[in-house]
């Protein structure tokens, strides 16, 4: 294991066994495998699994602590999920980075560069935070491994815009603004904005900075041409795609475990089409899920749910999704 990283307890991977051979019986906790990323190959397609033990950023943002103990408890609920695809789709687990201290920075760039790793070997980055914060490792490592010249497109599931300002120091609610004005080819594309979950100053701002954005008052199930329309255009603009997932996007009646609860947050099926949606073009090379927050859940409602969300991500990733294809 790469000293920036900790390995995981194999217990968090574990989960009810059918059968010892045949994979149409098996579960994720069956396939999953813990590898070295320092001496790690990639002959097959392959999800790369990181988390990232870290809400000093919710703490700056004086958020609700609790997310850093997100990523075990989403491969706890991962691991119990089928796994449906063939044996050339593998799943990796490189480990866990924490953030020591106050040190949201390093850590950040720390995480970015196991992100461009991972990326360098040909998997893909399926990141577990963690705060908010997340996000801006994760483009770190995205923006390492494309080059400063590629026009990178950057798509945030999310009630909140997080363009506050940095001047005092960086926090889970600054990350966009941070790289919009540090990178001018990147653009940035929100959905499920809360109308009366951002103040009009950062509406203003987003205007500024050129930000597209969708409230979640128009996305309804059965209504969603217009936001995939809209999408995939917006995807036709850049040569990369990042996607990110705050979980406090979700009606805080599907998902109460999160720093900062929407009560008129999207219904899980909208956030799970986006992602399906997303994750399933060629450009788009990663994906993180943030802020959910096993402190604060209910029945463990948030985790599992995150859990199933992340199991979107990997089988769409692997090209084994929506149809239901077996490989």
């Amino acid at each position: 294991m790469s000293k920036l990283m900790k390995k995981v307890h194999a217990d968090v991977w574990s989960g009810r066994t059918d059968h010892l051979e045949n994979r149409a019986s098996f579960r994720y906790h069956q396939v999953v495998k813990q590898i070295e990323l320092d001496t790690a190959t990639s002959p097959s397609t392959t999800c790369a699994i990181i988390g990232f033990e870290c809400e000093e950023g919710v703490h700056r943002n004086n958020g609700r602590l609790g997310a850093a103990q997100a990523p075990d408890a989403l491969r706890s609920e991962l691991a119990k999920l089928p796994w449906k695809l063939s044996e050339s789709k593998q799943l990796v687990d490189v480990g866990n980075l924490t953030c020591q201290g106050n040190q949201l920075e390093q850590a950040q760039q720390q995480l970015g560069h196991v992100v461009a790793d991972v990326l360098t070997k040909n998997m893909t980055p399926i990141i577990l935070g963690g705060g908010h914060e997340t996000a801006y490792g994760h483009y770190l490592g995205v923006r390492q491994h494309i080059g400063n010249e590629a026009s990178l497109g950057i798509i945030n599931i999310d009630a909140h815009f997080d363009l506050r300002p940095y001047d005092e120091q960086p926090s889970s609610g600054t990350m966009f603004k941070q790289i919009l004005e540090q990178d001018a080819n990147c653009g940035y594309f929100v959905a499920g904005i809360q109308r009366y979950g951002n103040t009009q100053e950062l509406f203003d701002r987003a205007d500024a900075l050129g930000v597209i954005y969708e409230y979640e008052e128009n996305m309804q199930i059965g209504h969603m041409d217009k936001l995939t329309s809209a999408l995939e255009a917006f995807i036709k603009q850049h040569d990369t795609i990042l996607l990110t997932l705050c979980t406090d996007v979700l009606n805080a009646a599907f998902a109460p475990g999160v720093s900062a609860p929407s009560p008129f947050g999207l219904d899980p099926a909208i956030v799970r089409s986006i992602i399906r949606t997303v994750t399933s073009h060629e450009k788009t090379l990663s994906f993180d899920i943030s802020e959910v927050n096993p402190v604060l859940d209910e029945n463990n409602r948030t985790v599992k749910l995150g859990a199933y969300l992340v199991n979107e991500a990997i089988t769409s990733f692997l090209g084994g999704h929506i149809y239901g294809a077996s490989s």
